[in-house]
């Protein structure tokens, strides 16, 4: 099975070395299961930190974007050091660059690509991309919530979701001011543009993606097109 993880900035951080192996330890679990592995790696706090300073110094959002596409970057060279040889140091910054590493039977790593794509947004492209049997969102929340679950007590998760389902959620949440949803709605599209089958879990803990792709099992939010 060819797998696409993404992992948050906020779940996986150069400033927690021991977080980075365990994530590093679950991805090579994944792929000596047999399974071709691809990784997209957020930016985090770092990310804001910069994003934020540079705001402050003037700088546009582009520019800003683009510094936090270097954090990605960054952040990717850090697991791919975790990952002992299992991937490149240097992340691909291409889909097609991904793809050539899977060929390899490298796991492919990345982080963003082009301003005014998220990281989100980027996993699933390259999900789609290379033909992805499964999506994975490791994230900082248990799961797709009908409201934003850090601004309201009363949020319900979804256990499953059809992709137009999960566009139609995510937009909902967008549209609600100061809300975040745990993926984002260019993310959600492509999702239900390619017809991939997802999983929004709580990243956390690595080994929620493990059992995720090895046995099928999670407590998240499963997005399950319907034609399955």
């Amino acid at each position: 099975m060819r797998v696409v993880v993404a992992v948050g900035g906020s779940v996986l951080s150069p400033e927690d070395p021991e977080r980075v192996a365990e994530h590093a330890a679950a991805i090579e679990q994944v792929a000596a299961a047999g399974h071709s592995v691809a990784v997209v790696v957020g930016g985090g706090s770092v990310a804001r930190d910069y994003i934020e300073a540079g705001r402050a110094l003037g700088a546009n959002e582009i520019q800003l974007d683009e510094l936090g596409i270097a954090v990605t970057r960054l952040n990717a060279r850090v697991l791919a050091a975790a990952l002992d040889g299992l991937a490149a140091p240097v992340p691909a910054e291409t889909y097609e660059e991904a793809r050539a590493a899977l060929a390899r039977g490298e796991v492919a790593l990345m982080g963003g690509t082009v301003a005014g794509h998220t990281t989100d947004a980027v996993s699933a492209a390259v999900a789609e991309y290379v033909d992805a049997d499964r999506l994975v969102y490791a994230t900082s929340v248990p799961g797709v919530f009908d409201a934003d679950p850090n601004a309201d007590a009363d949020a319900t998760r979804f256990d499953s979701l059809t992709p137009g389902e999960l566009v139609d959620v995510i937009a909902d949440i967008e549209m609600a001011a100061g809300s975040s949803a745990p993926v984002d709605l260019l993310a959600a599209k492509l999702i239900e543009r390619s017809g991939l089958r997802a999983v929004v879990l709580d990243g956390t803990d690595p080994e929620r993606i493990v059992r995720a792709v090895l046995d099928d099992e999670s407590d998240g939010t499963d997005v399950v097109p319907e034609s399955a």
